[in-house]
């Protein structure tokens, strides 16, 4: 049945990103243009230059509005609805944003962003945070500095950014970031990076830190050990420790095709032993276990279980049984999701900036 509409022309200025309202009135009751106001942000040099503040928040609106680099984030400045809904009179172009943000050094970025983050921690009514680490890979195009060829999985050869992150898994937030050339490895400044997380907490309690194999080192341990912190780090595979795996008797099926057991293990680095997990999957019965940490051993082909299992193995020195262990460092599997929406949602490795 045909249905029937009246269609006219109307004065009023209309814009598909109406729900943006929302979002605005979050800031609003955060009073969050208070609290960026007070961190010292660099200010324009003439007097018609746009507020930091309305710069900041164009930009946080224009990638909402899908914008993926900075000519994109003029869909602000053309909607005219949408600067009403902002209170501006008019919106900036994207070379002002490319120009004030420009302004940012390392040390204005460091200063900003630990008083926001201690600021946002603070508000929050939560302690005792599971604090996971993770890093990622950019594939940068053209010549931007940093841009260095590196270990980058989906595009080997491509100059690329290696970021370094931190989330906290029980409230689906980052805790930091910092972006590092394309040729450093996951622990490269991991212990700066460390420190820096734990004083933008605002002295909020770290009750568990979870990270991949690209942080299994002494040091690493060690330093988490001499500050108290509870750890469970997935190990990176070495012929001792696939000895070790391939050599295990006293497996515990926890269920079909899925066995845990522990053991210690001392590397010629390490001053004392440490507890580890191990976790072994049935090929022919668990055909999906995958992941970064779970890996089929090709040494040792003589062995008689070769080929039949896929292996993963945890460092960590807690108490708790085995397999509350391997359930609990499953978890961390959620920062994905979290490096996923930066990069889909929020455009992290889109934005081009030629200053590192």
């Amino acid at each position: 049945m045909m249905r029937h509409y009246d269609i006219k022309f109307v004065n009023k200025e209309i814009t598909p990103f109406g729900g943006l309202s929302f979002f605005l009135k979050m800031l609003e009751k955060c009073h969050f243009d208070e609290h960026l106001a007070s961190c010292s942000l660099p200010q324009q040099g003439s007097n018609r230059g746009y507020k930091p503040i309305q710069i900041i928040l164009g930009l946080f609106a224009g990638v909402w509005c899908g914008a993926n680099c900075f000519g994109h984030l003029d869909v602000v400045r053309y909607d005219a609805a949408l600067c009403k809904l902002l209170g501006w009179e008019r919106s900036a172009d994207h070379r002002a944003y490319q120009h004030y943000f420009n302004k940012f050094s390392q040390a204005i970025n460091q200063r900003v962003f630990s008083e926001l983050f201690e600021w946002f921690f603070s508000e929050l009514i939560f302690d005792n945070y599971t604090l996971d680490f993770d890093s990622t890979v950019m594939v940068r195009e053209g010549r931007q500095e940093g841009a260095v060829k590196g270990y980058n999985p989906k595009r080997p050869g491509r100059p690329s950014h290696h970021p370094l992150l931190s989330f906290i898994s029980d409230v689906r937030m980052i805790a930091n970031y910092w972006l590092r050339p394309g040729n450093t490895s996951a622990s490269t400044n991991y212990l700066s990076f460390l420190e820096d997380t734990l004083s933008r907490l605002h002295n909020k309690k770290v009750g568990l830190i979870r990270m991949d194999s690209g942080f299994f080192s002494g040091d690493t341990m060690k330093y988490l050990e001499y500050n108290r912190l509870p750890y469970i780090i997935a190990c990176r595979f070495n012929n001792r420790i696939k000895y070790s795996l391939t050599h295990e008797t006293a497996w515990v099926e926890l269920t079909d095709g899925l066995d845990i057991s522990e053991t210690t293990y001392q590397s010629d680095s390490w001053e004392k032993p440490r507890r580890i997990i191990m976790v072994r999957h049935e090929i022919e019965k668990r055909p999906k276990a995958a992941g970064k940490q779970i890996k089929q051993l090709e040494l040792f082909k003589d062995e008689e279980d070769f080929g039949k299992y896929r292996y993963s193995c945890y460092v960590t020195n807690l108490t708790l049984p085995a397999k509350v262990v391997y359930d609990t460092y499953r978890g961390r599997a959620d920062s994905e999701n979290r490096i996923k929406e930066l990069k889909y949602d929020f455009s992290l490795d889109d934005f081009v900036s030629h200053n590192f």
